[in-house]
C-alpha cells in the first residue's frame, strides 16, 4: 500500500514524468517477458539492447504519444458516460490505435538497423495481424478504461495491461 500511496503523491506532483518512466519501465518489462517466457531465450541469449530500444520507445514514443492522446480525446468528447466511452473507445481504436501500431513496428525496425525497403516489407507482412490481434484485447480494455478511470490513471492502466501486449509486440517486431 505505502509504493501505491507512493506512486500516487508521484503521480500528482510530476504527472507527465510519472507516466513517460512507467510506459518505458513496463515496456522494458513487456520485453523481458517476451525474450525470457515466449521465446525461452534464457539470461546468456537475452539481448539487452533490444531491452533498452523498447524502454526507450516507451519513454520517447509510446508514453508522450498515448498520454498525449489521452488528453486530446478527453477535450474532443469530454464526460464519462456509457456513451462518451464508447465514442473514446471507437476514436481510439478506429483512428488512433492503427496509426501508432504502424508507427510503432516502424520504428522498431528502423531502431534494429533494418533498411528502409527491408522495413516496409516488415511492416507489410506483420502489421495487418498486429492490428487484428489489437482487436481481440484493446476494445473492452479501453471501453473499461474511459469509463472508470480517471484520466491521469488511464496510461498506467493501460500501460499494466500492455505488459502482456508489450511482449507480443515485442515478440512481433523482433521477428525477423
Amino acid at each position: 500500500m505505502a509504493l501505491w500511496r507512493a506512486y500516487q503523491r508521484a503521480l500528482a506532483n510530476h504527472p507527465w514524468k510519472v507516466q513517460v518512466l512507467t510506459a518505458g519501465s513496463l515496456m522494458g518489462l513487456g520485453d523481458i517477458i517476451s525474450q525470457q517466457l515466449v521465446e525461452k531465450r534464457g539470461l546468456r541469449g537475452h539481448q539487452s539492447r533490444r531491452t533498452l530500444i523498447m524502454v526507450s520507445l516507451g519513454c520517447g514514443f509510446v508514453g508522450p504519444a498515448v498520454g498525449g492522446w489521452y488528453r486530446v480525446l478527453d477535450c474532443l468528447i469530454p464526460g464519462t458516460s456509457k456513451v462518451d466511452a464508447l465514442k473514446k473507445m471507437l476514436l481510439d481504436q478506429g483512428c488512433f490505435a492503427p496509426c501508432f501500431l504502424g508507427s510503432f513496428l516502424s520504428l522498431v525496425g528502423a531502431l534494429n538497423g533494418l533498411s528502409a525497403q527491408d522495413n516496409w516489407a516488415k511492416l507489410w507482412r506483420d502489421y495487418p495481424d498486429a492490428l487484428i490481434t489489437n482487436y481481440y484485447l484493446w476494445p473492452a480494455v479501453q471501453l473499461a478504461n474511459f469509463y472508470l478511470v480517471p484520466l491521469h490513471y488511464r496510461l498506467a492502466v493501460v500501460q499494466c495491461v500492455a505488459v502482456i501486449w508489450n511482449s507480443y509486440l515485442s515478440w512481433k517486431a523482433h521477428r525477423l
